[in-house]
């Protein structure tokens, strides 16, 4: 994943080549076939494998101080390289339909349900109102967020996140909140190369 990771710092997803991966590598393109059968499958297992942990949110407090520490951690990774990457993935995907259906299936889905599971999980708990809707509201947060990114409309900042965050709240019922408190917790096959 070495060799995928430092070219995306030098070309775009849709200018990297197989071929610009195995010399980088070291190894020849049968080897790189034989554990990810395209380009676009070997830059996803990159982007999971080393950008996307980067983002886990630690354990919080409430469903708010967790939307809040999620929305802070993406703007910041937005604003880098893993910006750059999700916007190119996205971008390739549209004329690659397989490419944004594994994104969406191994990366924003997941994602997507863990944080309407968190918002169900503080309905039950009598924490969140329960008439609002957890899917329109993570909706409303993070395709905001993405709508930004891909358009560059604005720069992407913390205050515009936050203030995005207090605005959606706000009409789902929840009052604007003293900022959270900075102190979290956190909560035998053969090997693949490391391209």
């Amino acid at each position: 994943m070495n060799s995928v990771y430092e070219l995306l710092q030098e070309t775009s997803v849709q200018d990297l080549t197989i071929e610009s991966i195995a010399k980088r590598a070291g190894v020849g393109k049968p080897t790189i076939y034989k554990w990810w059968n395209t380009k676009s499958a070997l830059v996803l297992a990159m982007f999971q494998e080393r950008v996307v942990p980067q983002l886990k949110a630690p354990a919080a407090n409430c469903v708010e101080d967790a939307i809040r520490e999620k929305v802070r951690r993406l703007i910041s990774a937005f604003n880098g390289f893993f910006g750059k990457v999700i916007a190119e993935i996205i971008a390739e995907g549209q004329s690659n339909p397989e490419l944004l259906r594994e994104l969406n299936k191994d990366y924003i889905k997941p994602r997507r349900a863990e944080t309407v599971r968190e918002i169900q999980d503080a309905q039950r708990d009598g924490l969140f109102p329960k008439d609002a809707d957890p899917e329109l509201i993570v909706d409303a947060i993070f395709g905001s967020l993405y709508y930004h990114l891909l358009t560059r409309l604005h720069p992407l900042t913390q205050e515009y996140g936050q203030a995005l965050v207090d605005q959606v709240l706000k009409r789902a019922g929840i009052p604007a909140a003293v900022p959270p408190a900075r102190s979290r917790t956190w909560t035998g096959k053969r090997r693949r190369p490391d391209l």
